[in-house]
């Protein structure tokens, strides 16, 4: 371009740009102009767009009246890398904003960590981070803005309150975790020590609370942690707090253990070493401990758990905890399956190693060492036959209503007897529920929004003095209104989740095989095996059943 002379200055660090108007043989172009002065030995160089314009307007000017007067503007110049801080107002972490500089100087991490002391970033500062920023800066274009946390605090940690370690394991849990009698193999009978405690047998121990670990933020202040809070003993029937050790608790009774929700209960245990006409049926306040068989006819109640070390057959047992067999047990069952000979009903859970023709109905788990067939089975739980940790057994020619996962090596048989399992119960039982709550909470809504729509029309009326001691009882109403509301919305969701954790609880899992004849139901959603296949998985997805294979 005629005219135009684009030079550093003496010191190389600005840009002078001087027009000669006389020398013009037209208007300059102020964009034009700009792109020739950002490239070449330039480009590296901070370019002012706004300054070369008011430098070509002038000369423009200059060119059109004549004036040979000259333009010279300094319109570029070199800058180093801009380094500003942030840090949020809760002081957990501090971000350093790093701007690209225009042919100057790159600070080093060491200069930048002593600009951050002095902006009062005293913790936790990342000198690897300040390096990886101040690389990503270098590979980026001049004017460039790069933005990451260079510094980060640590929060408190809360002391963890008092933790309550059982010393003695339930009953079930011998049972499912059977001792292993050489190193390697595992014996079945095997079922350790004895079941029952004598008296004075510590049985529960309080770990005191931590204090937990204080933080700090970015700016040094220490933020103090909240220590665990001492929790005291639920204290369950049959136990006592040790006179010597205020964090210990005893067993007042000989009795069965029984540790469930934070509560240690002894159960006064009834012993015998069988049941059988000659010993009679069995009603006791407490745990039943059978150290033999349960014959046929026999009765057995009791408040407590029962666990048979033994055979059961055609038996009756009733329980108000669990019921135990760590042998078989075994039934008849008439010609339409409607009357069972064996019953087994608990309020816990139900284990027994292997059975047939057995009703069951428990609260709780059903599970099963071996095998179990041609049985009614109704559960609050799973239903798992084989070990808990890797589940082998077989289960097929049953009526199953679960509310959770159906568990097994095989399920069905190469015969094809019919195997069903049925998921409805517990589903309905849950949706009536969340449709009574959604009822209620669309009731409470409505009112609540007219409540409160009446108190803004009285606040915007003069009240007199002797009414007023109503409007502040109504305010309180409405706000005891509003705080049940709340409490009625969190369980609403609650059941919402309650409802799509069933769906993704209920399933089929046949570790070995899944034979023809396994049915499956969740209300009008049937899913039936017409064939044999290997390791599979039956699940409820998108309002379908879906069989897929096990491939882990």
């Amino acid at each position: 371009m005629k005219g135009v002379t684009v030079s550093f200055d003496n010191s190389k660090n600005y840009v002078d740009l001087t027009l000669k108007p006389a020398e013009f043989d037209k208007e300059l172009n102020s964009k034009a102009l700009f792109d020739r002065v950002a490239e070449g030995e330039f480009q590296s160089l901070y370019i002012s767009e706004s300054t070369i314009k008011q430098a070509c307007d002038k000369a423009n000017h200059y060119y059109k009246t004549q004036d040979p007067t000259e333009v010279t503007e300094r319109v570029g110049e070199r800058r180093n890398a801009e380094v500003e801080f942030r840090i949020p107002e809760d002081g957990m972490s501090a971000s350093l904003v790093l701007t690209a500089p225009y042919g100057g100087k790159m600070p080093s991490p060491t200069a930048i960590k002593n600009l951050a002391l002095k902006n009062k970033i005293l913790r936790g500062i990342g000198i690897k981070r300040i390096q990886n920023m101040l690389i990503e800066a270098k590979k980026s274009p001049p004017g460039s803005v790069i933005e990451g946390v260079i510094a980060q605090g640590l929060p408190p940690r809360d002391g963890k309150s008092s933790r309550f370690a059982p010393l003695v394991p339930n009953a079930l849990e011998r049972v499912l975790r059977p001792q292993s009698s050489d190193g390697s193999r595992v014996d079945m009978r095997n079922l350790g020590e004895v079941i029952c405690v004598k008296a004075n047998t510590e049985v529960l121990r309080r770990t005191p609370p931590t204090k937990g670990r204080s933080g700090f933020d970015v700016r040094g202040n220490v933020l103090p942690a909240k220590a665990g809070e001492w929790l005291q003993f639920k204290m369950g029937s049959g136990t006592r707090v040790s006179d010597h050790d205020e964090n210990l608790l005893i067993s007042a009774i000989a009795g069965m253990p029984k540790y469930q929700d934070v509560t240690m209960n002894i159960d006064d245990t009834f012993i015998c070493s069988g049941v059988n006409v000659g010993s009679g049926h069995v009603n006791y306040d407490g745990a039943v401990l059978v150290n033999g068989d349960v014959t046929e006819k026999m009765i057995i109640k009791a408040a407590g758990d029962v666990t048979v070390n033994g055979f059961v057959e055609s038996a009756r047992i009733e329980s108000g905890g669990d019921i135990i067999i760590t042998e078989g047990a075994m039934g008849k069952v008439n010609d339409n399956q409607s009357d069972y000979s064996c019953q087994l009903i608990a309020s816990g859970n139900v284990h027994v190693q292997h059975g047939q023709g057995l009703d069951i109905q428990c609260t709780g788990n059903i599970t099963v060492g071996r095998q179990l067939a041609y049985s009614r089975l109704r559960c609050g739980g799973a239903v798992i036959v084989g070990q808990i940790d890797n589940p082998q057994g077989n289960l097929f020619a049953c009526d199953i209503v679960s509310q959770s996962a159906i568990v097994a090596g095989t399920l069905g048989a190469v015969s094809g007897s019919t195997l069903k399992v049925d998921f409805s119960p517990g589903f309905n039982l849950i949706i009536e529920r969340k449709d009574n709550l959604d009822e209620l909470l669309k009731q409470l809504r409505e009112n609540n929004l007219r409540h409160k729509e009446k108190i803004d029309y009285i606040k915007t009326k003069i009240i007199p003095k002797e009414m007023r001691d109503k409007v502040n009882e109504a305010l309180e109403l409405l706000k005891n209104e509003a705080a049940l509301l709340s409490w009625i919305e969190d369980k609403a969701l609650e059941m919402k989740a309650a409802k799509d954790n069933y769906q993704n609880d209920i399933k089929l899992v046949a570790n070995k095989r899944l034979y023809a004849g396994v049915a499956v139901k969740l209300n009008n959603r049937n899913w039936r095996s017409e064939r044999e296949y290997d390791r599979s998985l039956v699940k409820y997805e998108a309002h379908q059943w879906h069989h897929e294979p096990l491939t882990s």
